[in-house]
């Protein structure tokens, strides 16, 4: 097996290719580091991913005019580049994604990865990351690894023979980690006892990673039977797993397996992975295809929000114009959980904003983008309680609203209320 440098190994990426990223902790930072060196020898490449780390990366002096970001989803270290003449945002589902690149809609020219060290078997793992992974490498024409002893092998649709591979790089690097820790903060604390509260035992969780969903999971500890089927999960799920509360056990699909299409998170998140045949990561058109979320028992599915205006439309991608987030799989699993027997969709956000600005609205921003439609939304979560929509009119909705919104604009919106309604 023949390794070359990361500048030899991205010298198949030309002008005007469009190269595909690999995400979240498999970002494969050494081969994107050595892409941007070559900003004087390439113009106009389009880079596309969903969620990437590395705050390092995609800087205006890295880029140099040549590249241009074609966001599926906006990561924080992507936001001020797609908001700008540099980069742009594709509003998508994230179960539509492989067909963006199966379908050609983005033709994909080369592909960056990011995989285990080989098997003896030659067989090479996409570690804690599959999701859009596996349809983007059927999709390019060349295929670019860094392989890294650090990358977990994980169980499930994440292998791929080094043979497909047409470049090698060898690098020994940490994983990036986020890590949230305990959570303090008292609204997000009353935010996870209202939302643990809905959930009943055999239940199966879709939720993301956050300050919610950790304040969720630490609410858990008394439940029994609980089973996991979502795009992504972090630490959280682990006590839980090891204390018996999560076994998986009434789930239909995947009975006794946790299901995700990857994973984020701290060392003990990617050594908990690793190896690990209670995990299957899955393609993420198979993971959030609303058929099979509702083949599950119970599922509910936690999603959060920028705003939600008095008649339940969600935005949580966008803060008026600007592009802050991504639609994700917020739809696929919101509509999921609906359709599931005894399913509870929850949107989870708190009352007001850092600067003390209502998250319940009259009207959403100008510009705001509607990711979760009224019709879609069953269960509003705040701080002060939960409110439930679903069959409501829009004046229903509006006073159920309104119960769940800080005392201090309670009295705005009211007169919003009267002034619409009567």
């Amino acid at each position: 097996m023949n390794y070359v440098s990361p500048l030899d190994a991205v010298g198949y990426i030309q002008s005007g290719h469009r190269v595909f990223i690999q995400g979240s902790a498999a970002t494969p930072a050494a081969l994107l580091r050595a892409l941007l060196e070559r900003r004087d020898e390439v113009q106009r490449v389009e880079l596309v991913s969903i969620s990437t780390i590395g705050d390092d990366l995609f800087t205006p002096e890295r880029m140099g005019g040549s590249f241009f970001v074609n966001s599926l989803f906006v990561s924080g270290n992507v936001r001020a580049i797609v908001n700008s003449a540099s980069g742009e945002y594709v509003p998508v589902f994230l179960s539509e994604i492989p067909l963006l690149f199966r379908n050609k809609v983005l033709p994909l020219d080369v592909a960056l990865i990011h995989v285990s060290p080989p098997d003896r078997h030659g067989y090479c793992s996409l570690g804690t990351s599959v999701d859009t992974v596996r349809a983007a490498i059927a999709a390019a024409r060349y295929v670019i690894a860094q392989v890294n002893p650090r990358m977990p092998r994980t169980h499930g649709d994440g292998i791929i023979a080094v043979s497909a591979i047409d470049a090698l790089v060898e690098t020994d690097e940490a994983l990036p980690e986020v890590i949230y820790g305990k959570v303090h903060d008292p609204a997000t604390q009353a935010i996870g006892r209202y939302i643990a509260a809905l959930i009943e035992d055999g239940s199966t969780l879709q939720m993301g990673i956050g300050a919610i969903p950790d304040a969720v999971l630490s609410c858990l500890g008394g439940h029994k039977g609980l089973g996991i089927h979502t795009e992504m999960f972090s630490d959280g799920v682990i006590p839980l797993v090891k204390s018996g509360v999560i076994t998986n056990e009434y789930k239909t699909k995947h009975r006794g397996k946790t299901v995700t299409g990857f994973v984020l998170g701290s060392r003990a998140l990617y050594d908990f992975v690793d190896d690990n045949p209670q995990v299957a990561f899955l393609d993420i058109d198979y993971v959030n295809d609303t058929r099979v979320i509702r083949s599950n028992p119970k599922v509910v599915a936690i999603n959060s929000a920028i705003e939600i205006d008095l008649t339940g439309q969600v935005c949580s991608d966008s803060i008026g114009t600007y592009q802050y987030s991504g639609v994700g799989g917020q739809m696929d699993f919101i509509r999921g959980a609906a359709l599931s027997a005894g399913g509870k969709p929850v949107i989870a956000l708190k009352s007001v904003t850092d600067n003390g600005q209502s998250k319940i609205v009259p009207f959403l921003r100008q510009g705001a983008g509607v990711v979760t439609t009224r019709a879609h939304v069953h269960y509003v979560v705040t701080e002060f309680g939960v409110a439930y929509l679903f069959g409501k009119n829009l004046q229903q909705r509006a006073e159920a609203l309104l119960s769940i919104a800080h005392p201090q604009h309670r009295e705005s919106l009211a007169r919003e209320i009267h002034e619409r309604f009567g």
